[in-house]
């Protein structure tokens, strides 16, 4: 067969990459074409997503894949979660993106909840309560922002917003509608209860798609601007992690948990059915759309967004200094103790070092001494979250989970792959880096009828990646 080209965009935490999978019948094989910077912009004390600025790269890089490989047959987008544009009847963008990590949700679950239980929400969305998820955001929006809301014509989370401006056609797909906690489980489309309860109106959330189907064609003018012809744009699972989980391949049911492992870990398991009871809701797992259907339960942790801003802060405030070179001073710290990643001080801190040392010195009163010391406490803060979540994973599917399929760009980080091994006592399978774009590319093979399904395309990424194994020894 002749070679299959699919563009996948993925816009991740810190950055933007389009990339060209190519598919000879066989195996699959990446090759990256463009990468751009996505960092929010401080507006005032709010954070925004840099919208314009994306979606020129977004065209950049299509526009280099066509040049570089001639014939394209289709484009898939991915961002995380929750986040959204909002356009008015002609089509145009209110306003800049807010970025989740904006802080004017910070009391929207408490106003939330005196409007509608959070036991209701959870007992129809079975969504991890998180602030920044889309119903506060959204219910924020029409509590401070009345004049923008009342000419809102559709919602747009941000893949399907990129898409929009692709295609024209405005849908909102699964898996990144999913994880608005908008989204009735059970019958996988919009609460309608949740929807009029709070006050929103019905008629700005789209039709939804689901990943493997074609979501529209570039239109004239984009088809124009790249001298490009009318690819189809399909519908991924266009929630990053929804994409990732996909390119999981050794996700097999009962036995092993996937981990994507970046700014932000999401550990959990694939189910055919949502799991809803007391017992997920206390332990706050969430219970997302997945492609073919599935149910991704699992639970959001904070990730390497400590190491990440570790590392910013210490270059800026002392000398600059390397990922691998934070990873070699924890290794060789004696430092004993572990925050909890997942402390509302880390959401978005000016000083990630000085609320580390804060946050030790008030729950062990012993501070970290050094850049290692600070750096083990959060690599131990993280692992030691994976391996509770595994536990009540297994409390609450009656799983025995003896591996860990990790993927993402952060198991080039060696020592934290290690370090999770030993501290869960249990294998950990890592690859693919770039589970994202393979997942986001395999939905694409499977809609335009390359691939047959999900489970064929798990088979060709074992053939076409390459593992490693940690035994925690």
């Amino acid at each position: 067969m002749k070679t299959i080209n699919c563009v996948g965009a993925d816009f991740g935490a810190s950055s933007g990459r389009v990339f060209v999978g190519s598919f000879n019948g066989e195996s699959l094989e990446l090759f990256e074409v463009h990468r751009f910077e996505n960092t929010p912009v401080r507006i005032n004390q709010s954070l925004f997503w840099d919208f314009l600025y994306l979606f020129n790269n977004l065209k950049i890089g299509i526009y280099k894949a066509k040049k570089q490989f001639g014939e394209l047959h289709s484009i898939g987008i991915d961002t995380w979660g929750v986040d959204y544009g909002l356009v008015d009847k002609r089509g145009d963008l209110l306003s800049n993106p807010y970025h989740y990590r904006d802080l004017r949700t910070k009391n929207a679950i408490e106003e939330v909840s005196r409007i509608v239980s959070l036991d209701k929400i959870y007992e129809i969305t079975g969504i991890q309560f998180m602030n920044f998820n889309t119903i506060f955001q959204l219910y924020i929006d029409y509590k401070t922002r009345k004049d923008i809301m009342k000419n809102v014509d559709s919602l747009l989370f941000m893949p399907d917003l990129f898409a929009y401006f692709l295609t024209g056609v405005k849908v909102n797909e699964y898996t990144i509608a999913s994880t608005s906690q908008l989204i009735d489980a059970q019958k996988r489309g919009w609460s309608d209860e949740l929807i009029e309860k709070l006050g929103f109106e019905k008629r700005i959330f789209n039709d939804i798609i689901y990943p493997g189907n074609v979501l529209g064609k570039l239109t004239p003018d984009v088809q124009e601007e790249l001298e490009i012809g009318a690819i189809p744009v399909i519908a991924v699972g266009s929630h990053d992690t929804a994409s990732a989980v996909a390119a999981s391949p050794f996700s097999d049911g009962k036995t092993t948990v996937y981990l994507s492992c970046g700014t932000w870990s999401l550990m959990g398991v694939e189910l055919e059915s949502p799991l809803i009871n007391q017992n997920s809701f206390n332990k706050n797992f969430t219970n997302e759309g997945g492609v073919e259907n599935k149910i991704r339960f699992l639970k959001n942790i904070t990730g390497l967004w400590l190491i990440q801003q570790i590392r910013s802060t210490w270059s800026k405030k002392y000398e600059e200094v390397s990922f691998n070179k934070i990873s070699e001073l924890a290794q060789k710290s004696n430092y004993e103790y572990a925050i909890d990643p997942d402390s509302d001080e880390f959401l978005a801190p000016i000083d990630i070092l000085a609320e580390i040392k804060k946050w030790c010195k008030n729950h062990f009163g012993k501070e970290p001494q050094d850049l290692g010391d600070i750096a083990k406490a959060a690599y131990s803060g993280i692992v030691q979250k994976y391996k509770k979540t595994i536990e009540e994973i297994e409390e609450l599917t009656g799983f025995s989970i003896s591996k860990i399929n990790m993927v993402g760009g952060g198991i080039k980080d060696k020592y934290l792959c290690e370090l999770t091994a030993k501290e869960t006592k249990r294998e950990v399978i890592a690859g693919p880096v770039e589970a994202t774009v393979l997942g986001n590319i395999m939905l694409q093979l499977i809609a335009l009828g390359h691939v047959k399904d999900l489970r064929e395309a798990r088979e060709l990424l074992k053939k076409s990646v390459q593992f490693e194994i940690y035994t925690g020894r």
